[in-house]
């Protein structure tokens, strides 16, 4: 069983793992399936949308005779990040509690 997720959530992982390094489309749907359960077609829009939104540029780079499209986050995408790391603390904070009285009960 997996627990359901929202775009926001989705978003926050993608900014997170691009954080630590620079990277491309391929290779962060894969380390998001290790996370999350998406798909190439969910993802691609997301990295588009976030693109476009300014949490992320690219820039491109040869690899075996042709560009690869890479992902860095930018600084509005740290601001982002924070702040959504932030809310998800206390949103997980706020779950635990209930999962605690309920468990004690």
């Amino acid at each position: 069983m997996g627990f359901q997720y929202g775009g926001t959530l989705l978003d926050m992982c993608v900014l997170a793992l691009v954080e630590q390094q620079d990277t491309y489309g391929y290779k962060l749907t894969h380390e998001v399936k290790e996370i999350l359960s998406v798909s190439e077609s969910t993802l691609y829009p997301v990295l588009r949308r976030l693109t476009k939104e300014k949490y992320l540029s690219t820039y491109d780079k040869p690899y075996d005779g042709r560009n690869r499209r890479y992902y860095t986050i930018t600084a509005q995408g740290r601001k982002k990040l924070e702040s959504d790391r932030l809310e998800w603390k206390r949103y997980v904070e706020k779950v635990e509690g209930i999962l605690e009285r309920s468990h004690h009960d």
